[in-house]
């Protein structure tokens, strides 16, 4: 298999019948000999499973991969790549913000410059509100503040990779995972490719603002350790404070024996406690999300697989073909043996 085409779908029942029909057409003009696409089931609670099914049965090529439950975004685009076959890998999202027409100019830089990640980078961003637009501009640069690994900005999951790389990403166990990190930590050869993001084809977005919030805490947490040394400044900061209240006391108490100033004494006391507290939060998050990696749950569960036999048929040729290939040279030899005797 040449080229492996992923797409997480969650309630995307409005979007799958053009997503297929232009993911196919890119794939079918884009330079390989053999494609398959991977649809995704996230736990759909609409008809997304049943329109899956039904594209199986009309085009080969479809592979649906339905999830035991909604496990979140980024598990489903595990589980996905975890059964992709080709030796390259192409992710997009299902709601065609990123265009899949991309595939062929993507595939084309990354074979002519021997690159092993090509990722698209959104150079505009249309149909997104002021918020929405300031709080990924946000988000990004706390990131790139704060992570020890360079994360680019404006760059989501919408990406051309290598087998090479996606082996290596399939290694990495971790629970909370932002997989544009971890394909960031991985290194080899990564190349942005500048394109313009579209508006949602249909429906609503699957990430409501709290939801953002978690997936931001995952990739700080999941890329840096710099909020756990957050309580160094913090305790300087106070040693210090507190010096100065001393000194200031120590003075009143000898000049006129008085000491003075119990309301700002109190409302120094209740910040440093919740400086205190912040840092304890923090503390807590690293410490459970160790609790919940040393379960070592599985990532995902799949429920059942849906292909046409052709799929099985052509991997097993392609195997067969190549178990030939390493046995003709034996064969050689054989026959030359057998005529010299």
């Amino acid at each position: 298999m040449e080229l492996s085409i992923v797409v997480p779908c969650y309630n995307e029942e409005e979007s799958l019948g053009a997503l297929h029909e232009r993911v196919s057409a890119a794939a079918k003009a884009a330079p390989v000999q053999s494609y398959e696409i991977i649809l995704v089931n996230d736990g759909s609670k609409d008809q997304t499973l049943s329109i899956m099914k039904a594209l199986c049965e009309k085009d080969p090529h479809v592979v649906a991969l339905n999830l035991s439950r909604n496990h979140g975004h980024q598990l489903a685009l595990s589980a996905g790549l975890g059964e992709a076959k080709g030796e390259w890998i192409f992710v997009l999202d299902a709601d065609l913000q990123d265009p899949p027409e991309l595939l062929t100019p993507m595939l084309e830089r990354a074979r002519e410059g021997g690159i092993d990640v090509v990722y698209g980078q959104r150079a505009v961003r249309q149909g997104e509100t002021w918020f929405k637009l300031f709080s990924a501009k946000a988000f990004y640069r706390t990131l790139s503040f704060l992570s020890e690994t360079e994360i680019p900005e404006n760059v989501g999951d919408f990406r051309l990779m290598s087998r090479r790389v996606l082996n290596q990403l399939l290694m990495m166990p971790e629970q909370q995972r932002f997989i544009r990190g971890m394909i960031a930590w991985i290194g080899f050869k990564q190349e942005a490719f500048l394109y313009e993001r579209d508006a949602r084809f249909a429906g609503v977005t699957k990430y409501p603002f709290m939801r953002l919030i978690s997936f931001a805490i995952d990739a700080i947490s999941s890329f840096s350790i710099r909020p756990l040394r957050i309580a160094i400044p913090f305790a300087v900061f106070g040693a210090f404070l507190a010096a100065l209240l001393g000194v200031g006391a120590l003075y009143s108490h000898f000049t006129d024996g008085t000491i003075t100033g119990w309301t700002s004494l109190a409302c120094i006391i209740t910040f440093f406690a919740s400086l205190q507290l912040i840092c304890i939060a923090l503390i807590g998050e690293y410490v459970g999300r160790m609790y919940i990696e040393v379960k070592r749950r599985p990532l995902y569960i799949i429920a059942d697989i849906t292909h046409k036999p052709a799929r099985i048929q052509a991997v097993e040729a392609a195997a067969d073909k190549a178990a030939t290939k390493q046995a003709t040279p034996a064969k050689t030899r054989a026959k030359t043996a057998e005529k010299k005797g």
